[in-house]
């Protein structure tokens, strides 16, 4: 989890990544109010809880993609159960094409479903509020002006902006600049206790043992990393939402998480060939021999070449297990499925965390009465 502590910090652009920022997934499903379901009973107000798991076949098909595509997809759905709809209202019908309409009608409360969730989302997703912090998300990650986010991030405070945004945008730009100069940590913590109360300050103590929020200490290698691992791309699938991604910072529209470009390397290349760029990251790296398991006894696992995830002699594909220490969000997870999709990819990748996690969640657990 150390290794990369921007990524959890960014918003998650995702359908299902966006269902934990602001509804919280747990156990596979989100708790709604019934109102948003279109399901209230009057004179109560009751909760309504919606599974979200790869039964749905609609949200198996959506919970990976960029939020912005979510709505045309859903949109193209709906309009063409209503054609559907139409041609069978003023047309003679076989019974094989009433059998058809019958199927495509079994999937409508899925449709009506996520309609609502993604309905709801977007009263979140088009506040101007949620829109300056992601401008000013990308803004630090692309370490463009240090000035601007410290400002923002002082504004926060001074509006009293929810204390976990403001926590993740802290941990965000301390974390890509190896620490902030120590006037402006000084003054940000200063004022961060006075606008939220001194019982935050167990909160800040164990932010800055992790040294996710402390004074700068060395240079950062932040750009280096950036540049070199192409973590922040020009050019970005977000700025045509509706075309097929072709990378995977199509989950934070422009970041491709740093995690998963680790992985990426791993599986492809190896890590041989960005060695001194491990070494800039927190905590040690490894290689492994796999001789004992694999067809030839000299080939190495994830430090030789591409030929040691080649499919096995009875043609399956061979299998990575990708193991999260400290938790991982449903942004990278969704990251991975799209590596794994794609073509050339020599192996399958499963996913093993000890926790399902997202910003909020993170910061919370450095202290108590963060909500």
């Amino acid at each position: 989890m150390q290794v990369d502590m921007v990524t959890p910090m960014c918003s998650q652009l995702t359908y299902e990544g966006l269902l934990d920022e602001f509804l919280r997934v747990s156990n596979g499903s989100v708790e709604v109010d019934s109102s948003i379901m279109g399901a209230q009973q009057e004179g109560k107000k009751t909760k309504f809880k919606v599974p979200l798991n790869s039964s749905d076949k609609l949200f198996k098909e959506i919970r990976d993609l960029n939020f912005e595509v979510v709505g045309q997809v859903l949109r193209q759905k709906a309009t063409s159960m209503k054609q559907d709809y139409a041609e069978m209202s003023t047309t003679n019908q076989t019974v094989s094409e009433l059998k058809d309409f019958v199927r495509k009608l079994n999937s409508l409360p899925e449709i009506t479903r996520h309609i609502n969730l993604a309905q709801h989302l977007s009263t979140f997703t088009s506040k101007p509020s949620f829109l300056g912090r992601l401008e000013i998300e990308h803004t630090i990650v692309e370490g463009l002006s240090y000035d601007i986010c410290f400002e923002y991030i002082e504004e926060m405070i001074h509006k009293q902006d929810p204390i976990s945004n403001v926590l993740r945008l802290l941990v965000l730009l301390s974390v890509t600049n190896s620490g902030l100069p120590k006037k402006h940590f000084d003054y940000l913590r200063r004022e961060l206790l006075h606008s939220y109360g001194f019982e935050h300050m167990a909160t800040l103590n164990n932010l800055e043992k992790a040294a996710l929020f402390k004074k700068q200490d060395s240079k950062s290698n932040w750009q280096t990393i950036k540049r070199t691992l192409q973590l922040v791309l020009e050019d970005t699938d977000a700025d045509n939402p509706s075309d097929s991604p072709t990378d995977i910072s199509y989950v934070f529209s422009g970041y491709a998480p740093l995690s998963i470009r680790l992985v990426q390397h791993a599986v492809r290349s190896g890590w041989r060939p960005i060695e001194d760029i491990l070494k800039l990251l927190p905590g040690p790296h490894m290689e492994s021999k796999r001789s004992r398991y694999s067809s030839n006894p000299s080939t190495d696992s994830l430090a030789g070449t591409p030929t040691n995830l080649d499919k096995a002699a009875d043609g399956r594909r061979s299998l990575v297990l990708v193991v999260f220490i400290g938790g991982v969000t449903f942004a990278e997870i969704s990251a991975l499925r799209f590596l794994s999709s794609q073509e050339g990819m020599p192996c399958d990748l499963i996913v093993g965390t000890t926790k399902l996690l997202n910003g909020d969640t993170l910061v919370q657990s450095f202290g108590e009465n963060l909500g």
